[in-house]
């Protein structure tokens, strides 16, 4: 069996404000991620990829720490996430989890609202502050004009747009994204990405879980690969993404090709033949 490229090979990441630590994650005693360590690059966009239950989302819940990791730790500016206050990390850090859903009858408005309560306080409520917060992060997702209507009555991509001005709204240097095409048809997908590349370019660090390796490969500036709980490649696309580690990851025989409009690797499956004709 080929050995995916380690990730010193790929390239070093740069320092990072966010990093995992001989990271181990648990459901009740089935070890989900194993005595992993990941240094989360500054002003990168940084995108997880590997096969389903291989622990990209677990990773992600944990680095935004809403699950309690079974050993090692998680670190934020160089202590333990665990040491914050929950208000003190999410001034720092914003996480849009899968499928998120809004309370019936919430306009857009509102919803974006919500990403301002980590900046208040029993002293300090609704100010100018979250006012300008709230109407900047609405027109850089481009929903501004769709404010007063109910987040139910969106299409796919609109809502998701929503969601992501909600994050924004929290006016955090860290994005972290579980899965944000999930759901959404082929044109929505890519209007998504296209909107978190710009936060990117605008000086955010974003990291998100994708499934699609095409669509990863265009839009990180570093993957990081897990195949059953560990880092098996990580660094940038076109050194990381090889036909030999896409057929030991994810079992699918591969040809590795320039995109045509991008440049990055573009992975075409190849034909599988039926061996019963």
């Amino acid at each position: 069996m080929t050995t995916a490229q380690p990730a010193s090979a790929a390239g070093s990441p740069a320092h990072g404000r966010l990093a995992a630590r001989e990271l181990s994650l648990a459901y009740d005693d089935r070890i989900v991620v194993d005595r992993l360590s990941l240094q989360i690059p500054d002003g990168g966009f940084t995108v997880i990829i590997g096969p389903n239950a291989c622990g990209k989302s677990t990773l992600l819940r944990a680095l935004a720490r809403t699950i309690t990791p079974r050993a090692g730790s998680v670190l934020l500016d160089g202590a333990p996430i665990g040491s914050y206050r929950s208000k003190a990390v999410a001034r720092e850090l914003a996480m849009l989890p899968q499928s998120p859903i809004a309370p019936e009858s919430m306009t857009v408005r509102d919803l974006v609202g919500r990403g301002r309560y980590a900046h208040h306080t029993l002293l300090r409520q609704w100010s100018d502050a979250d006012e300008s917060a709230v109407t900047e992060a609405l027109v850089s997702t481009g929903v501004a004009d769709l404010a007063d209507r109910q987040v139910s009555e969106l299409s796919g991509g609109q809502r998701q747009r929503a969601w992501i001005a909600m994050v924004l709204a929290q006016r955090t240097e860290l994005l972290l994204l579980d899965e944000p095409t999930t759901f959404l048809d082929i044109a929505h997908q890519y209007e998504v990405l296209e909107l978190c590349s710009r936060l990117h370019r605008e000086g955010r660090t974003l990291v998100a879980v994708l499934h699609d390796l095409n669509q990863a490969a265009r839009y990180a500036t570093r993957l990081v690969v897990m195949k059953a709980g560990s880092i098996v490649a990580e660094g940038e696309p076109g050194a990381v993404l090889t036909a030999e580690l896409v057929d030991e990851v994810f079992g699918l025989p591969c040809v590795i090709i320039d995109d045509p409009q991008s440049g990055t690797p573009l992975v075409v499956p190849r034909v599988m033949r039926d061996p019963g004709r």
